[in-house]
């Protein structure tokens, strides 16, 4: 008797290793062995069972493809391994933030984040930009960002902007355009007059902390369930998550309002 193909997949690290492998193309033996680092004796009823189960063909050069049915399940099952690898390599952040500031159909396609990097800052830096952030973010040719709270660095981080001539379109708060006018002025001013600038505002009612996004990183703040910033960042190098952060960034940008003048 056959075992559901749901047991097929979820119960052997080997056969679901193997599924994901074949989506980049039919493999002989010998690659399979490489790429997956077995042996032809630990393999061989992994791929018998595959085949039983309709999953893999063999084709006429001897190599092992994904038959279609086997395509179908692998191209729904890849989203959501991506999707456990992503909370589960920072699991305590994901399960304390609150999640309702990204939009249900990105949520669904966390996966696309990638490979993460947590950055928490101790005591001593809490109140500095994470390097990681600034040093890229000025190599970048093309800047998207949104922040819903002020930043004392900011304003320098602004100019520096402006100085290297990068494409910079920067959503802010209500509360933040107005602390930026009473605080930071002639910085607010040089932005509004720049042609690389386009500055946008939106209501402070949007729960989502801050998020930047260029041809480099997606990076992402959100507020914890109580609703408080505690100054913990994902960050990620994935192209797949420049997508996705491009793709937050402009579901904001479409609730906001372009700023002609101040």
């Amino acid at each position: 008797m056959k075992s559901s193909l749901s047991d097929t997949i979820w119960l052997s690290e080997k056969r679901k290793n193997l599924l994901l492998l074949l989506v980049e193309g039919p493999r002989n033996i010998d690659q399979i062995k490489t790429s997956l680092n077995v042996t032809s004796k630990a393999m061989m009823p992994q791929i018998k069972i595959l085949k039983e189960q309709d999953m893999i063909i063999q084709n006429e050069n001897d190599d092992y493809e994904l038959s279609d049915v086997g395509k179908i399940i692998v191209m729904n099952m890849s989203p959501l391994l991506k999707t456990l690898e992503v909370i589960e390599e920072n699991r305590e952040y994901w399960a304390t933030r609150d999640l309702t500031a990204i939009p249900e159909p990105l949520a669904y396609r966390l996966g696309e984040l990638g490979q993460c990097m947590h950055i928490e800052p101790d005591l001593n830096h809490m109140f500095e930009l994470p390097v990681e952030f600034t040093e890229n973010l000025i190599r970048s040719k093309d800047v998207k960002m949104f922040a819903s709270y002020f930043h004392p660095l900011y304003p320098e981080l602004f100019s520096e902007i402006l100085e290297k001539d990068i494409r910079f379109e920067l959503i802010l708060t209500d509360s933040v355009l107005d602390r930026m006018k009473n605080d930071c002025l002639d910085n607010l001013q040089l932005l509004m007059s720049s042609e690389n600038t386009q500055l946008y505002v939106c209501d402070d009612s949007i729960k989502l902390t801050t998020v930047s996004v260029t041809e480099r990183f997606t990076y992402i703040s959100l507020f914890n369930k109580d609703g408080r910033y505690d100054h913990r960042k994902i960050m990620s190098f994935d192209d797949s998550a420049r997508i996705w952060g491009e793709e937050l960034f402009s579901y904001y940008q479409e609730r906001s309002r372009l700023l002609e003048d101040i």
